[in-house]
């Protein structure tokens, strides 16, 4: 996700610094390729108007406490993140309803735009369409913050796809895994009408109903996986 990010940033004539965690070395063919800075994590965030996280949810807590405490309060940050058990463990904050960008937020003391989350990365690689585009996708954004959500969408816009702000921070639990959103790759118009549809209390069952299609077949073949994603949704799903 991060790396296909960088790749349409730069492509869209943005100036992009990355990081990682495993150090900047391994980040030089991305660099050269993209014509991006690989830096250190504490100048990734320096003088930039967008930071864009892109870790797994465990590792959230482990960023150190004063990385955000100088950048000017008007940056927009997007977390991308998904919270899944198998992986970050059993968080009891979103287990007990917290929205996981909410949780994010609370994490980082800071406030997040969440993007990016509801589409499989070869998707965002592979699928995205000029402005305009009748089967463009769309992707859903939520935050407190009306110009950091301008922003995003420009971004999202950047990146190929069409975005659809449809509410705050508190709201953006329709966008988790589980909902009908979540990695079916929908219109702007079809976007609208299934987001209505999602049910909290399904998001637990669903979430795992996704994940492991997706961990029993082979990655490569990502629209079976969106396909499969549909049929479970297709209840909740327009068109």
């Amino acid at each position: 996700m991060g790396g296909t990010l960088i790749r349409q940033y730069s492509r869209a004539g943005h100036s992009v610094k990355m990081t990682n965690s495993s150090g900047t070395e391994k980040l030089k063919s991305l660099a050269l390729e993209t014509g991006t800075s690989a830096v250190a994590l504490a100048d990734v965030v320096t003088d930039v108007d967008v930071i864009v996280i892109t870790i797994p949810l465990i590792r959230i807590p482990e960023l150190p406490q004063s990385l955000f405490k100088n950048i000017p309060g008007n940056t927009t940050i997007i977390d991308t993140g998904n919270y899944y058990p198998i992986r970050d463990g059993i968080i009891k904050d979103i287990e007990d309803g917290i929205p996981e960008s909410v949780w994010v937020s609370h994490q980082l003391q800071r406030p997040v735009i969440k993007a990016y989350n509801t589409i499989l990365y070869r998707s965002l690689i592979n699928s995205g369409l000029p402005k305009g585009a009748a089967s463009r996708i769309a992707l859903p954004i939520a935050g407190d913050d009306k110009q950091s959500k301008d922003v995003v969408s420009i971004l999202v816009n950047d990146s190929g796809f069409d975005s659809l702000d449809y509410g705050t921070l508190q709201d953006s639990w329709k966008q988790q895994p589980g909902s009908p959103v979540y990695c079916t790759d929908l219109t702007l118009n079809q976007l609208k009408k299934s987001i209505v549809k999602a049910r909290k209390e399904l998001l637990p069952e669903r979430r795992e109903l996704g994940l492991q299609y997706i961990l029993n077949h082979d990655p490569e073949l990502w629209m079976d996986n969106v396909k499969h994603n549909r049929k479970i949704y297709e209840s909740d799903l327009d068109g």
